[in-house]
């Protein structure tokens, strides 16, 4: 009776460990089961160079989102932003693919305007600024093209 009290505490203490270690995989990766409680607005760029979907979506530096898709569509890459409910942007916000850093990853930044009609879910946002092509710009630079 003793040995089976013994296994049953030691399967138990495995058994809340594991949940615990899911548990903090789960948070501090910022992964989540159920897609979370977003809605979705979209953008054309004429150049999405090195985005990827999960990337952030920022105003003022602060994370509002993620980038849930990327797909092309009339020549133009359509970016499909996953925005916080909380985060309400106007009709008149520009969107532009950003750099962290010189080498970083990119991300999708929002300058919000002033007007106060808000883009909902389905929302299209129409001013966009593609990403810059570091690689075209110093072969420009190297080979004396730059005008």
């Amino acid at each position: 009776m003793k040995r089976f009290n013994l296994e049953m505490s030691v399967g138990l203490f495995m058994v809340v460990g594991l949940l615990a270690i899911a548990y903090l995989t789960l948070n501090l990766g910022g992964l989540e089961l159920f897609g979370g409680d977003y809605y979705k607005v979209s953008a054309s760029f004429n150049s999405v160079s090195g985005l990827k979907s999960g990337a952030r979506v920022e105003i003022a530096g602060v994370q509002v989102g993620k980038v849930a898709e990327i797909t092309l569509v009339d020549d133009q890459a359509r970016v499909v932003l996953a925005l916080k409910p909380e985060v309400k942007i106007g009709s008149d916000v520009f969107a532009s693919i950003k750099t962290q850093g010189i080498i970083g990853d990119k991300y999708v930044q929002l300058t919000p305007g002033a007007e106060e009609d808000y883009l909902k879910d389905g929302g299209r946002i129409t001013e966009t600024e593609g990403a810059v092509d570091l690689e075209a710009l110093i072969s420009k630079y190297v080979f004396g093209k730059v005008e």
